[in-house]
């Protein structure tokens, strides 16, 4: 019995280590791509800038949002762990 509940709480530290650290990665990576595109546009053609500010700002809220998204369910999975309950109301 503690070895089923200590292999799903590893296997769930695991998965919400990946989930935290590749939705980090995959922002810093959005991130980076914004701001080479909006520098891009601004050199092109300056008198955009206050436009594509705008919407630098509409595509960095929705990165962050995804993000947190993936923070929300890592926390959930933690502390509220489904795959712990399920398993032991078939193990008893």
């Amino acid at each position: 019995m503690e070895n089923l509940v200590a292999n799903i709480q590893g296997m769930t530290a695991i998965a919400v280590g990946l989930l935290i650290g590749l939705g980090a990665l995959g922002t810093a990576i959005g991130f980076g791509i914004l701001g080479g595109k909006f520098l891009e546009g601004a050199a092109r053609q300056p008198e955009m800038i206050p436009t594509l500010r705008i919407w630098l700002f509409v595509v960095a809220g929705l990165l962050d949002a995804v993000t947190m998204i993936g923070v929300a369910i890592a926390l959930i999975i933690t502390f509220a762990n489904p795959f712990l309950t399920n398993a032991l109301t078939y193990v008893k």
